[in-house]
């Protein structure tokens, strides 16, 4: 058994906190914070580029130096608006004030000081349909390849109706051998509607060496280091997810699993 699906360790205050290490691999990083209005929470970007994004809620954000005013404003995740978010280079630091409940997602990845602080959103940033039938999804783009915002990070949000699925058809992006794939890590932070529902994401390679299924409740972290990871939304329960990718080249390519190859060729 693996360890790929991480629970949150509180309710309160830092709940998640994945680093390279602690997931056994080498590019990214995601910690998640439950504050309440008027509590801060502080800290440096180290060696790591960081991507803040207002899962829910708002606050006073202070960053790189300079005052970003209030950010966030939906006030449920499944409001689907789009997210406040905040871009912060290696080499600074930042601190958050809650004005109200709130959720922050800091998603990190190496830094090469390429790219200055700025805000992300929520102009620029559009709810967009991807897929087809019952493999259709909804996507708010954060910063994919397309937006030059970051050094390393690729991070998008994810919204899956109720009986669909998502992250598919199977793909993966475990090689560096661009263009053909990129080598991505990635983390999926889970959210359901209602909360008391269950997902199901499965983690599995060709040859069947890693291959996990797992139950996420809401608030779980899977893991994605290798091979495919296609995400189910059973009837009854609507599925978010925060995608955080990074590797070495940051592009975003993929290879669809042998078996579900013919749908992607069907859909073009």
């Amino acid at each position: 058994m693996t360890n790929l699906l991480r629970k949150p360790f509180g309710t309160h205050g830092k709940v998640h906190e994945i680093t390279p290490q602690s997931a056994g691999w080498r590019y990214v990083g995601f910690s998640l914070y439950h504050l309440r209005a008027g509590e801060k929470v502080a800290e440096a970007t180290g060696d790591n580029e960081v991507i803040l994004v207002m899962i829910e809620g708002k606050a006073a954000i202070n960053g790189a130096g300079q005052e970003w005013g209030v950010l966030g404003e939906r006030m449920n995740v499944f409001e689907k608006t789009p997210p406040h978010c905040l871009y912060l280079p290696n080499g600074t630091e930042w601190e958050a004030r809650a004005e109200t409940d709130c959720t922050v997602a800091v998603c990190s990845a190496p830094g090469k000081g390429g790219h200055a602080a700025r805000r992300i959103g929520p102009d620029g940033i559009t709810l967009t349909e991807r897929g087809k039938d019952t493999n259709t999804r909804y996507i708010n783009n954060i910063a994919m390849e397309n937006e030059d915002y970051c050094d390393s990070l690729l991070v998008t949000e994810v919204f899956t109706p109720a009986g669909h699925w998502s992250s598919y058809p199977s793909h993966r992006h475990d090689e560096d051998d661009y263009p053909r794939i990129t080598y991505l890590e990635e983390t999926y932070y889970h959210r359901l509607n209602p909360a008391n529902g269950f997902g199901i994401q499965r983690v599995y390679t060709d040859d069947s060496l890693l291959d996990e299924t797992m139950a996420v409740a809401d608030g779980d972290v899977v893991l994605v280091p290798r091979g495919h990871h296609p995400c189910g939304a059973p009837y009854g329960f609507e599925m978010y997810y925060l995608n955080v990718m990074a590797g070495p080249l940051r592009k975003w390519r993929f290879v669809p699993a042998p078996e579900v190859a013919w749908i992607l060729e069907r859909d073009k």
